[in-house]
């Protein structure tokens, strides 16, 4: 059973920085698929960006360019780094793991067997 915890949420004004982290205290990540969803109030939660076992990348198209998302496995963490926030980036953000393979697309969410409970990160001055 993998546990998933994300931290590092909070209020910023546009423009701003924040490092939202996803950690899997005594599960190794090393196999699994990482993926970062955000879901703001009325909306569908979406994808932002999952990083696969071999390290592979991918970006929702409204995160391109301004959000980072990089793996460390001897830490069993993964981490989001976010520039130049905007207001539209306000959601909760959750991190979500699934055992890789190459028949997965890791945009779904149905992708993902485990979830964490979220951090709230609102963008607003």
């Amino acid at each position: 059973q993998v546990q998933l915890a994300e931290s590092g949420g909070g209020l910023v004004p546009p423009g701003g920085s924040l490092t939202l982290s996803c950690a899997a205290p005594g599960f190794t990540l090393d196999y699994y698929a990482i993926g970062w969803f955000r879901q703001a109030p009325g909306k569908e939660r979406e994808f932002v960006a999952a990083i696969r076992a071999s390290g592979s990348i991918t970006y929702a198209d409204s995160v391109k360019g301004r959000f980072t998302i990089s793996r460390d496995n001897a830490k069993n963490t993964v981490y989001l780094q976010m520039n130049s926030l905007k207001p539209e980036d306000t959601a909760v953000y959750y991190c979500a793991a699934s055992y890789d393979s190459v028949w997965y697309t890791v945009t779904l969410r149905s992708t993902y067997g485990y979830w964490g409970q979220g951090t709230q990160v609102t963008v607003s001055s």
